[in-house]
């Protein structure tokens, strides 16, 4: 799940959005007058409001004084932080001191100076009133006076444990959809209204954890919170929909990565020292501190983990997510996740692969192959010191299962022939489903490899389950490898709608009825038979996707046999999460699992999830 910059957000989806929550907000009846104030007497926390959206939205004001907090000169949305000197404001802690003024042009002003600025009041939604986003409050088209320069900053709001409300958010209004805009903020009772009450102003935090690493737009994420929810390698875990970790901030900075160089971060590093400036909202991790002056990194030790070997009579199953593998790729890459499959994995029996594409990657030419991707990776596994891995997969229609447009991923297995012998029967193809038959009592696939149910609505535009029938040791298991639909159109939990909605969730849980569906068709068939589900489910253990994978007691998610901070696979805004999961059977009880964290929780990643490894004896 890559993220992008709010900097790079276009110029047409701010008016647009700004039009459409403008009409929003005079429907809801949101907008009214400045608390009696004139013209000439309205300050910053006349414009913020005490709500979500200022009571000025769409007014023109005039010479509204401030001081110069922070100024971005790159991106499309250039402009400048101000903030009310300290004699300008009010004892209203719902009000925000600070606000963005948008220019759109590289601003003249710099930090220090006290300025007026006159013009139009605007709520700004980043990625547009689709998305569930919070709006920004700006003043834009602006005029602007220096009236001097050099003066100081006014003092920081701290960020810190005992600032932020433990409590996430207030339920939204049912009459308005569930949105929370309307709502009067109470900062001293939760945390989005904390931050709310501080959108714009200048705000630090000091020696914070790093609890998502430095990713590839120069953003990385602390808390402020070390005792929330911590587990023993840094990260904070994500373990309910009704158990929010507050403590979370996006920290980006102000200077141009040409200029600056962005610290590089682990999970679990520190940066140590003060990280200041002002609060900002933007598309992709709500709300961020946009640093005038970020700490300095210390390293945390943080160790790729390395799995025990199998033991005698063990089968090992993993499942890895290699993030659009394709020879158009570095041979470095085919290297590093080779030598996670051989080093950290302990080269499993057999690995289920998601995200494999086709032998010319992105290129949309009709290619859906994948023959030489999984020559190029086969060999890469063998000369890191491996085993001489076959494989096996179905490829997909063109453009037909979703992800990038050309590079037609698939599942695909790996497994060892010297330890595990795979069952072909042939006729599987992208559009025909397999089936269960019995053979002497024992569950057989009529086609295997075979896609399941590939013709339900549920797997449109989506990777089709892929099941093969496996031999270890004389006894049959039967792998299922999955990569579920995308939480993509899922709301942040920086949303106005609170609870989010998550919209996705839907076509997932279809499809999990659809893999149900067939489990259930094996063990009816034989009771006892052996059942691995795996792979990128792109939904968390307690969901309703996994609710529905599990119905009737058919399957087990084995991730829930590791202690609950424990239980992640990737690291999304700095919550540590589960995205990948491996599902037993019931005949199979006794059991390891592992999930190997080598990448999600790192800035030098060779795939964004981490590694998922089941170990037991058929």
């Amino acid at each position: 799940m890559p993220a992008v910059s709010s900097s790079s957000l276009p110029g047409k989806t701010r008016s647009t959005a700004v039009a459409t929550l403008v009409a929003t907000a005079l429907a809801a009846g949101l907008l009214a007058g400045a608390s009696g104030a004139s013209a000439a007497e309205l300050r910053i926390h006349d414009i913020q409001g005490s709500t979500r959206i200022s009571p000025l939205v769409g007014q023109r004001v005039t010479d509204v004084s401030g001081i110069v907090t922070g100024v971005r000169t790159y991106g499309s949305s250039r402009g400048f932080w101000i903030q009310a000197p300290d004699s300008e404001t009010d004892a209203d802690p719902a009000t925000s001191e600070g606000v963005f003024v948008f220019t759109s042009s590289t601003p003249t002003v710099a930090v220090g100076d006290a300025v007026k600025v006159s013009g139009t009041v605007t709520e700004f939604v980043p990625g547009g009133t689709s998305s569930g986003n919070q709006s920004l409050t700006e003043i834009s088209r602006p005029t602007v006076t220096v009236v001097s320069s050099g003066n100081a900053l006014p003092a920081p709001a701290v960020l810190d444990a005992g600032s932020v409300p433990s409590a996430y958010a207030p339920d939204g209004d049912p009459a308005v959809g569930g949105s929370i805009n309307g709502l009067a903020l109470r900062p001293e009772e939760y945390a989005l209204d904390r931050y709310e009450s501080l959108e714009g102003m200048n705000v630090r935090v000091d020696d914070a954890r790093v609890v998502g690493a430095t990713d590839p737009f120069s953003e990385l994420w602390v808390t402020v919170k070390p005792r929330e929810h911590a587990n023993r390698r840094g990260g904070t875990v994500y373990g309910s929909y009704d158990s929010q970790n507050t403590g979370r901030i996006q920290i980006q900075q102000l200077t141009p990565i040409s200029q600056q160089p962005f610290p590089r971060a682990n999970v679990g590093d520190l940066l140590s020292g003060t990280t200041e400036g002002p609060l900002d909202f933007n598309q992709f991790g709500g709300y961020t501190l946009t640093a005038r002056t970020v700490g300095t990194v210390v390293d945390g030790g943080l160790e790729r983990e390395v799995a025990r070997g199998k033991h005698r009579g063990e089968l090992a199953i993993a499942t890895y997510n290699v993030e659009n593998l394709d020879p158009t790729d570095p041979q470095t890459k085919f290297d590093a996740l080779a030598a996670a499959v051989v080093e950290n994995l302990s080269s499993p029996d057999i690995v289920a692969l998601e995200e494999i594409q086709d032998n010319n990657g992105a290129k949309n030419d009709g290619t859906v192959a994948a023959g030489e991707t999984l020559r190029r990776f086969t060999a890469a596994i063998a000369a890191a010191g491996g085993p001489a891995y076959e494989w096996r997969s179905i490829d997909p229609q063109n453009n037909k299962d979703g992800g990038e447009p050309g590079g037609n991923i698939r599942q695909v297995f790996l497994f060892n022939p010297e330890r595990v012998s795979f069952t072909d029967r042939a006729g599987g193809n992208a559009t025909t489903a397999t089936g269960v038959t019995g053979e002497q009592g024992r569950a057989a696939l009529t086609f295997s490899p075979g896609r399941v149910d590939p013709a339900n609505a549920a797997w449109e535009n989506s990777r089709k389950p892929l099941a093969g029938e496996f031999v270890f040791r004389g006894r049959t298991v039967f792998v299922i490898a999955n990569h579920f639909g995308s939480k993509g159109g899922d709301e942040g939990l920086t949303s106005h709608h609170q609870p989010p909605v998550r919209s996705s969730e839907t076509k997932r849980v279809r499809q999990a009825r659809s893999v149900n569906t067939f489990v259930k068709s094996i063990l009816d068939t034989q009771a006892d038979a052996k059942v691995v589900v795996l792979g990128d489910i792109n939904d968390f253990e307690f969901s309703a996707t996994t609710e529905a994978l599990t119905e009737g007691g058919v399957l087990y998610p084995a991730v829930k046999s590791l202690p609950p901070k424990e239980r992640y696979s990737y690291v999304f805004q700095g919550n540590s999460q589960v995205l990948d999961q491996i599902l037993t059977s019931p005949s199979i009880e006794d059991f390891s699992y592992d999930s190997v964290h080598i990448n999600a929780e790192f800035a030098d990643q060779n795939s964004d999830h981490d590694p998922q490894l089941l170990r037991f004896r058929p």
